[in-house]
């Protein structure tokens, strides 16, 4: 005998994004960073010229076209900036300190382009370890190299310093003051950098949420969908396979005896003709309900299971005996069961005038236990071997889940076939 009972399904198990990474750079931010480089090593070309004839900062005598290469190796590679950060960033900030120490560098453009350069592996790497490492590497050679060049400017010549009257020397106030500024210029780099990554990754975490959620919804309206269509299938097949089984049966029959006794031929007719229009009726309220706004409400049904007697005269009236019987003190139970049990009742009688033979008989039993009732429908026919599972079975199980209770069926021992439903009643449930 097959038990059937009620399943959760598996929870599916999807990959966890990761919370630190940001959206990839896209075609036009590329584009972008080409135009910038562009930009920028038109402007510090610009800058050596005028710088050459203003002698601001002077070059060294021998500079030649030094000037224009460390010029273009401060400002082109960041073409590439958000494609290999920490690369870019090494590369700018090697030249530039080599420019400044050698005297070739040109000063404002390329104060730009390394802020930028530390910015962006702050802004676009998504390994944060790495990012903090390489930065920090930056910054320590940066103070390094200050460090040095502040100790050769202090041991240099006497008469070289000039004299002066004050706290500080004129010297130690430049060096305090670009010290100051250069821990203000890579602090806010760093700082604006991680924050950039930050906002960037909650905008790419709100999307992907976003996503997920009108993926979700979509999935859900999907879902509502099927298991509409699946209800109203449930239900026109409950509604039509009861009663056209029940005319094919009586039509038969009325040919059957036609010739020979046709009074009762006409009897059976009448009762083909009751069964139409019940099912017409049926399949009237059903769609009156497809129409309604709230859709398929099962609890609206007028089917009770005070009505299995009445289902029990009806079987007995087209031919196949059937006796009902209730056990137990009735319990108020809610309409949703009532209809449920009901209908497994209604198709598994149906099964049985169609599938176990002529001489069929049936018996229902409805027992009411304490926190459950049950609902058993036996046959004394001939299960045919090798059947599958039809609608009607899967019907009956779907009504037994949505009903939180368990559904049996299969061959008797003794012979004949079994059909049991039992479904718990929680005291105080008010039908």
């Amino acid at each position: 005998m097959a038990l059937l009972t009620r399943e959760s399904p598996a929870p599916a198990l999807r990959a966890a994004p990761d919370a630190t990474a940001r959206e990839r750079p896209t075609a036009r931010d590329l584009r972008t960073d080409v135009l910038l480089a562009s930009g920028l090593f038109v402007s510090a070309v610009l800058s050596v010229a005028l710088n050459a004839v203003s002698q601001m900062f002077a070059f060294r005598d021998d500079a030649g076209a030094w000037p224009l290469l460390f010029a273009a190796l401060t400002t082109l590679p960041l073409a590439m900036r958000r494609r290999y950060p920490i690369a870019v960033a090494v590369l700018i900030s090697a030249a530039y300190f080599a420019g400044v120490s050698f005297e070739m560098a040109e000063l404002y453009v390329s104060q730009v382009t390394m802020f930028i350069a530390f910015y962006t592996v702050g802004a676009w790497m998504d390994d944060r370890r790495r990012a903090a490492i390489g930065r920090l590497l930056i910054m320590a050679g940066m103070f390094v190299w200050m460090l040095v060049t502040t100790y050769l400017g202090a041991v240099q010549p006497e008469e070289h310093t000039p004299e002066f009257a004050g706290a500080f020397s004129p010297y130690v106030a430049y060096m305090l003051i670009l010290w100051l500024v250069n821990v203000a210029y890579f602090g806010g780099a760093y700082y604006m950098g991680d924050r950039a990554h930050a906002a960037a990754r909650d905008r790419e975490a709100l999307r992907r949420r976003t996503r997920e959620l009108e993926e979700e919804r979509e999935m859900s309206a999907a879902q509502a969908v099927t298991l509409d269509r699946i209800r109203i299938a449930r239900e026109l097949h409950d509604v039509v396979a009861h009663h056209v089984s029940a005319m094919g049966v009586q039509a038969g029959a009325a040919r059957t005896v036609l010739d020979r006794d046709p009074d009762a031929a006409r009897s059976i007719l009448t009762s083909v003709e009751q069964s139409a229009r019940s099912a017409i009726d049926e399949l009237h309220l059903l769609l009156d309900t497809l129409r309604a706004p709230g859709g398929v409400d099962e609890t609206a049904s007028t089917l009770r299971l005070e009505g299995l007697a009445e289902l029990a005269h009806e079987m007995t009236a087209a031919g196949t005996p059937t006796s009902f019987t209730v056990v137990g003190e009735p319990l108020e139970v809610p309409e949703t069961i009532h209809v449920n049990l009901y209908r497994i009742a209604q198709e598994a009688l149906t099964n049985a005038r169609r599938h176990a033979g002529p001489d069929v008989t049936a018996d229902m039993r409805l027992r009411y236990d304490r926190d459950a009732v049950e609902l058993e429908v036996t046959n004394t026919g001939r299960a045919r071997p090798g059947a599958r599972a039809g609608l009607g079975q899967l019907g009956m199980r779907e009504r037994a889940i949505a009903s939180g209770g368990s559904l049996e069926f299969g061959p008797r021992d003794r012979g004949g076939y079994l059909v049991r439903v039992r479904v718990p009643v929680p005291r105080g449930d008010a039908s």
